[in-house]
């Protein structure tokens, strides 16, 4: 049984349109939600194993703002991109063409390894009038208090991309492996929120293509942090983070904020690394903040 999506009445009320682009040899499904005639676009780049549903939470709460959200190739409806390898560098070459393509000086949103992807891209030239990043990634994912477990991570996904097809592609699927994940990564003491989170990445955490494509996006992922792409950053940039991230320490944020040009961090409390299931409302009211048609340069 399906359980309720407790912001579906908000998302419900905002016009979405599925569309495609071809996009370095390959389809990019994309959703676009809002008026088309909106006064300010956001191009929004999901996570890790993720697709564009697990952002739709934030945009229920935008109503009014255009966002452009893309599954990654490999996830969701997305095809990988032929004769590549989906590390960082082909992840930042797509996204950067798809900007270009479909939503040109966007305000730019990535949550966790969508923060890496985007930084990077805005980094190596991907023109944005501001970059918002949710859960950011600033510290080595091998490294702290997490690094033990992102090593048996490493050994799950090796493993899954070496046994036989079809007992790797299982493994790699197991919904018992999912729910761990899931319930690792939940604050909430609402059952409620922790049913439609569970519900949720039953649901879309395991939309991947390939066994392949998944164990390069997870190695690109733990592989890489903000951190490189901060100092090559000169528009503003908003971090929102987790004070309970399990990913990212909060003080591993903070000192990550200091390294941009011209950065604001937001913390909200009592939350971990699902700010966009948990929190959706309080990252949503500043995002719209920060780009607000007020502020210089935002359309």
């Amino acid at each position: 049984m399906t359980a309720v999506n407790p912001y579906a009445p908000l998302l419900d009320a905002i016009p979405v349109e599925r569309r495609e682009v071809e996009v370095l040899g390959s389809p990019t499904a994309y959703w676009v939600y809002g008026p088309d005639d909106a006064e300010t676009t956001i191009l929004a780049v999901h996570g890790y194993r993720g697709e564009h549903h697990g952002l739709e939470p934030i945009v229920a709460h935008l109503p009014g703002i255009r966002v452009v959200s893309p599954d990654l190739p490999g996830f969701g409806e997305t095809p990988p991109l032929p004769g590549r390898t989906h590390d960082l560098d082909t992840y930042v070459a797509w996204l950067t063409a798809f900007s270009a393509a479909v939503a040109p000086r966007a305000v730019l949103v990535g949550h966790s390894f969508g923060s890496i992807v985007s930084a990077a891209a805005v980094a190596s030239g991907l023109e944005t009038p501001r970059l918002i990043l949710i859960n950011p990634i600033g510290a080595p994912a091998l490294e702290g208090g997490m690094g033990v477990l992102t090593r048996l991570a490493v050994l799950y996904y090796q493993v899954g991309a070496k046994l036989p097809e079809s007992v790797g592609d299982k493994l790699l699927r197991s919904k018992a492996v999912v729910r761990i994940m899931s319930a690792s990564m939940t604050n909430s003491k609402d059952p409620a929120i922790r049913r439609f989170v569970r519900d949720q990445h039953d649901l879309y955490f395991s939309r991947f293509s390939d066994r392949t494509v998944l164990h390069e996006g997870f190695l690109a992922s733990v592989s890489n942090d903000v951190r490189a792409s901060a100092p090559l950053i000169e528009v503003p940039t908003l971090l929102i983070a987790a004070q309970e991230d399990e990913i990212t320490q909060i003080e591993d944020v903070r000192r990550l904020a200091t390294m941009f040009a011209d950065a604001e961090l937001v913390e909200i409390p009592n939350v971990g690394h699902l700010i966009h299931y948990e929190t959706p409302q309080v990252a949503a009211s500043a995002i719209r903040r920060f780009v607000a048609p007020s502020a210089p340069d935002t359309r």
